[in-house]
């Protein structure tokens, strides 16, 4: 798979008087793209285990206007630290502590400093131009934005029948059990405001951690919208997911959360619940 050539869009910052007739009061808004400027500044989270290879195609469709590159580096001994700076010199790195993507996500998470947090993996599969779509969701009104490659405007190709089977599966299972109504499940591109991230609790350390992220956004009572996106395959190098053994532990993490369900919403404070359960037809929108 050859690596496209992005679209960059100028990053510059424009200045808003605020219309208060005070005439003092300015707001600094960065543009997304012609039509579109936001406030919120924006940080990108990339887990990453021996990807070298794959960062400058990744990173190369990063928009400009992204405050912050974050990524998680999962012990690769393939130099992926070292690429990642020479190809984004502000790049932030870091080093994860333990193992596995949910727990290299909650590390990256905790490193952010941006107002909104986009979460995009490090193999190529997840297309930065799509950004925009994710940041557009939030500042209209979402809470949670996941990305879904079964709306349309999305897809995959790299979908196996056994994935595409497993996570039909598994996405009805949470479907009847939680409420909502989400038409993706387990797809690693997500985003939220930095100001909810508390409330999704993150302690798990494998590929099940959308699955949690999906089904405690729905919990804590966020509003969650879906947006359309396509999964490209991997650029280069093996997946470390494996259908069955990662299939069967999302369905024992769908199991615990429902068991804790109860436990988890009585432990998430009353304030936080700020919009519609994805159980609500707004859920995918």
């Amino acid at each position: 798979m050859s690596a496209r050539t992005p679209h960059r869009t100028p990053h510059r910052s424009v200045l808003s008087v605020s219309v208060n007739g005070s005439g003092n009061a300015v707001e600094r808004f960065t543009p997304l793209g012609p039509l579109i400027a936001i406030s919120p500044t924006v940080s990108v989270v990339v887990p990453a285990k021996n990807e070298a290879k794959n960062l400058p195609h990744v990173f190369s469709t990063i928009p400009s206007w992204v405050h912050e590159i974050v990524l998680v580096d999962g012990h690769s001994t393939d130099g992926t630290p070292e690429v990642a700076k020479r190809l984004r010199p502000d790049v932030r790195v870091v080093h994860q502590r333990g193992k596995g993507k949910g727990d290299a996500l909650a590390e990256g998470l905790a490193a952010c400093t941006g107002d909104i947090i986009v979460m995009i993996d490090a193999d190529g599969s997840t297309d930065g131009h799509e950004i925009i779509r994710f940041v557009s969701a939030l500042v209209s009104g979402a809470d949670f934005v996941k990305g879904s490659r079964y709306l349309a405007g999305g897809g995959s190709a790299d979908l196996t029948l056994s994935r595409r089977l497993g996570n039909s599966v598994l996405r009805w299972i949470v479907n009847r059990l939680f409420g909502t109504r989400y038409t993706d499940l387990c797809y690693g591109y997500n985003a939220v405001w930095a100001r909810h991230v508390p409330l999704l609790r993150l302690d798990c350390d494998g590929f099940e951690v959308e699955t949690v992220m999906n089904i405690r956004a729905a919990l804590a009572g966020l509003r969650v919208h879906e947006v359309p996106s396509f999964e490209q395959p991997r650029i280069h190098g093996e997946s470390n997911l494996r259908a069955v053994r990662d299939g069967f532990r999302v369905l024992r993490t769908i199991m615990r959360e429902w068991r804790g369900r109860r436990r988890f919403t009585a432990s998430v404070p009353a304030v936080a619940t700020v919009g519609a359960v994805a159980a609500d037809d707004r859920g995918a929108a």
